[in-house]
């Protein structure tokens, strides 16, 4: 009768079992957990495909983050200085000439709406554009393909300009400038559109880069009659026709007048205007873009 159950547990094998942590003390006496059963971490899980890609966009948007802001001295403080001399001399200069008014808005926040639009266009194409070059060590590692690059260099540099946009905005807020937009939805789209532009331009023209290493020195100079034609610098309505409907081809430009138009009902927009014709436009040039990043990776991964 006595051997059917087990012997008392001592002090020590008490002790022992309960440092096992497999059990209590009791099950470990009558021999349901033996003292090598371990536990042993699960080296054999997998990750889903999601999971990795996002760890692979977190960790580049912390590295992205660290040398946009702080690789050179003073850098994030040159991110706001630049853009804010910009506009300072700008206004300067239009005051000068007595311009009080463009389109029916307040000069100032004329060509700040003007000068911040066009920035989130370009600085956005021209950092996703360069993203690849920058990151190309990474490439050994095969969880990081270029378009993590470019995707995550989109999304910091429109987050980063939309901030320095705010910034400029309050300022202009003290100083007695309505800057509330009489249409926020419309300008969140306005401004999305012209962030998706920039994404579009940056995931073509990275493919291009790699394929025709002059190239970089051709978009430098495009650029500046791009700045000039999307009437940053004047209104587009006041240009007549048919000269207006050629600058109307250009979706930038609709991008900068639907942004003041948000802010202010009332601005003289040009007629041509349709936030459509943005979306259509960057759409097709984020789709065409993904054909090529999908077609070319393993070329300039290995490049």
């Amino acid at each position: 009768m006595g051997s059917a159950r087990s012997a008392p547990c001592s002090g020590k094998e008490k002790n022992k079992a309960a440092a096992l942590g497999r059990s209590t003390a009791r099950g470990a006496c009558i021999g349901f957990s033996p003292p090598h059963a371990a536990i042993e971490p699960n080296m054999n899980r997998t990750r889903s495909p999601l999971s990795i890609t996002l760890a692979v966009w977190h960790a580049l948007l912390l590295r992205e983050s660290l040398s946009r802001l702080f690789a050179r001295r003073a850098a994030w403080a040159w991110l706001l200085l630049e853009p804010a001399a910009h506009m300072a001399f700008l206004v300067f200069v239009f005051t000068v000439i007595r311009v009080r008014h463009v389109g029916g808005i307040e000069t100032g926040l004329w060509l700040i709406l003007g000068l911040m639009s066009f920035f989130l266009f370009r600085r956005t194409g021209t950092q996703a554009a360069n993203a690849i070059g920058a990151n190309r060590s990474l490439f050994v590692y095969r969880q990081v393909k270029p378009i993590d690059s470019i995707l995550v260099r989109s999304f910091l540099e429109g987050l980063l300009t939309l901030i320095v946009a705010f910034l400029i905005l309050s300022a202009c807020a003290l100083a007695g400038i309505n800057i509330v937009p009489a249409d926020p939805i419309g300008v969140i789209i306005a401004a999305l559109g012209l962030w998706l532009l920039g994404l579009g331009f940056g995931l073509i023209v990275s493919v291009a880069k790699e394929m025709i290493e002059e190239l970089e020195n051709i978009i430098g100079i495009v650029m500046l009659p791009m700045y000039l034609a999307s009437g940053v610098l004047m209104p587009i309505s006041s240009v007549p026709y048919p000269y207006r409907e050629w600058l109307m081809l250009n979706p930038v430009a609709h991008g900068i007048e639907a942004v003041r138009l948000g802010f202010a009902p009332y601005y003289h927009s040009a007629p041509e205007l349709s936030v459509c014709y943005i979306y259509y436009f960057a759409f097709t040039m984020v789709f065409f873009g993904l054909v090529l990043q999908a077609r070319f990776a393993e070329r300039m991964i290995a490049k």
